[in-house]
């Protein structure tokens, strides 16, 4: 980022987000996107508000920028399994939070892989 009001503007967002205010957000986020958008932090924290606001492909191709340009994000990949998730793509969801969770073995990643083959397995159930 160049500017010092475009960091000051990605900041401004960073908390907006984290307050689960996502249409500010974003709106905050617009100059920064137009200045950066190759930066991947910049994609990620767009493809959170997106996600939150319920944007889901905006978020898929978001977080699929991010793994474009920093294949090593495991958080990129986990966020993406969760938008995926939310769009019933369960398979494309546990591929990518199976990859994350091997890339960061964490509790809270391993957490939701189960909760995706849970989810997997009722769909299976029922078929």
């Amino acid at each position: 980022m160049r500017t010092e009001g475009t960091v000051e503007a990605f900041r401004e967002a960073e908390k907006l987000v984290a307050q689960r205010r996502p249409f500010e957000a974003l709106r905050t986020l617009g100059p920064v996107l137009d200045e950066a958008a190759d930066k991947p932090s910049v994609q990620l924290l767009a493809g959170r508000a997106y996600l939150f606001s319920a944007q889901l492909h905006r978020a898929e191709r978001a977080f699929l920028r991010v793994i474009e340009l920093d294949p090593s994000d495991h958080y990129a990949r986990l966020v993406l399994g969760r938008t995926l998730q939310r769009q019933g793509r369960l398979n494309e969801a546990h591929a990518q939070v199976r990859l994350a969770t091997t890339m960061y073995p964490d509790p809270a990643y391993q957490e939701i892989l189960g909760e995706i083959r849970a989810h997997i397995a009722r769909v299976n159930a029922g078929s």
